[in-house]
């Protein structure tokens, strides 16, 4: 199962729903806030932190680049 971030087209709320990784895109979704089936599914960024002791972490990975907010953006100001 994954979490997938959705955008109501009718009443603009977002939401996030737990779905099979192979289900279909096309199957029916309805909104919980006004139960409208005019759902898309929105793009989400995920950053995650690795640590200098995991193995699978790269320095780049462990310096904190990457944003959110650990560097290598303009939005730290």
């Amino acid at each position: 199962m994954a979490t997938y971030e959705y955008l109501c087209l009718a009443c603009e709320r977002p939401f996030e729903q737990r779905r099979s990784m192979t289900a279909a895109v096309d199957v029916a979704l309805a909104c919980p806030a006004c139960g409208s089936d005019r759902v898309r599914r929105r793009f989400s960024f995920t950053a995650f932190a690795a640590t200098a002791d995991d193995p699978g972490s790269s320095a780049t990975a462990s310096s904190g680049g990457g944003c959110a907010c650990g560097g290598a953006c303009a939005c730290r100001g």
